[in-house]
């Protein structure tokens, strides 16, 4: 019968076994500690004492002076040059049109003809008055001469025939108005009655605008209206059309409207080939003031903060943060009033991870 060995041989043979694992625990403690050591000088004392952060790529503009013209956007609406309503001032049988709907017409040009018959009769009789009263006057002259009548007798007829010449005036003005005539010329638009209707001074014939130039009618903000005069220039886009339209002011209402707080202005341009029609929406834009040797950067290059803003600038290689004072924002660059100079290289790229110190260099310029 064989026995397994006794309580002091068991206990003498863990030994070895912590042993063991005792070394195996120092040899990663030393593992782990080796390369930090190094680290941070020891070893053979080849490290450094710290590394050198890498500098960040940043685009840059150089600043320079350069003339900036303060501009402000509004909405206008495009008028005809001169627009009548052809109506007839007499009331009337629509005897004949004579215009062609959307065709140009001159000054003076028949447009309507209302029939005229009772008008020629009212005009018929009363210069047959006028004529008999001239032969009654001149008799009565002739005895006034010869002292055959009296001075007032004389006065009577002749004050007579001053009222019926003056009726036939009016009947003769009267006649005139049957024949519709164009005020000016232009382009008429579509009638809306037909021969043989009863025409009224109500009823509208058709419209007449000249439109060889327009108007342009806009409104100015309260705050740029005294600098809004006639004689400038201000220019407009229209939908439909990329083409830029320039018109001069000649025109500005001389009080601000108390509802809208901003000022009426118009101006004139030319339209030749009648591409601006009255009516279309107009976005315009105005320039009301320039600045000689302005100083500017780009929007995004300025930092708001709490009362202030700032913009980083490149000194010695590094981002250095510039309070600055700004002026005019136009839509893309802002003014800078104080805190640059000509020639300040600022960044305009990465802002947001920029700081103080930071070291930078500069992105080179992209080629064609």
């Amino acid at each position: 019968m064989k026995l397994g060995p006794g309580p002091e041989k068991q206990e003498m043979s863990k030994v070895p076994k912590r042993l063991m694992w005792l070394g195996v625990a120092v040899v990663l403690v030393a593992g782990l500690l080796v390369p930090r050591l190094e680290l941070f000088g020891g070893g053979d004392g080849a490290g450094t004492a710290e590394t050198p952060a890498e500098a960040l790529e940043v685009a840059v503009q150089v600043v320079t002076p350069h003339l900036l013209a303060e501009r402000f956007a509004t909405v206008g609406t495009i008028q005809a040059d001169e627009r009548v309503e052809i109506r007839s001032e007499l009331a009337g049988l629509l005897e004949d049109i004579r215009f062609r709907e959307g065709t140009r017409v001159v000054r003076g040009e028949l447009l309507v003809q209302i029939d005229d018959a009772a008008f020629v009769a009212e005009r018929d009789r009363a210069r047959h008055r006028v004529e008999l009263a001239r032969l009654r006057e001149a008799r009565q002259k002739d005895l006034l001469d010869e002292q055959l009548t009296s001075q007032d007798e004389y006065d009577l007829i002749a004050s007579q025939l001053s009222v019926l010449e003056a009726e036939l005036r009016v009947a003769e003005a009267r006649l005139e108005k049957t024949q519709i005539r164009a005020p000016f010329s232009g382009v008429v638009g579509l009638r809306s009655v037909s021969r043989g209707a009863v025409l009224t001074p109500q009823i509208r014939i058709t419209t007449l605008q000249k439109i060889d130039s327009v108007k342009l009618e806009f409104s100015v903000p309260e705050n740029h209206a005294t600098r809004v005069r006639p004689g400038e220039t201000v220019g407009f886009r229209v939908k439909g059309s990329a083409r830029r339209y320039e018109g001069e002011i000649y025109a500005v209402e001389p009080q601000v409207d108390r509802e809208t707080r901003s000022l009426k202005a118009r101006a004139r341009c030319a339209n030749p080939d009648g591409d601006l029609l009255p009516g279309a929406f107009a976005d315009v834009e105005l320039v009301v003031r320039e600045i000689e040797d302005a100083l500017t950067v780009p929007a995004l290059a300025v930092i708001p903060e709490l009362g202030s803003k700032k913009v980083f600038v490149i000194e010695n290689d590094r981002a250095v943060a510039r309070l600055v004072e700004t002026g005019v924002r136009t839509a893309t660059e802002v003014e800078i009033t104080r805190g640059l100079a000509g020639g300040d290289r600022v960044i305009v790229s990465a802002i947001q991870r920029l700081s103080s110190g930071l070291p930078v260099r500069e992105k080179p310029a992209e080629t064609g």
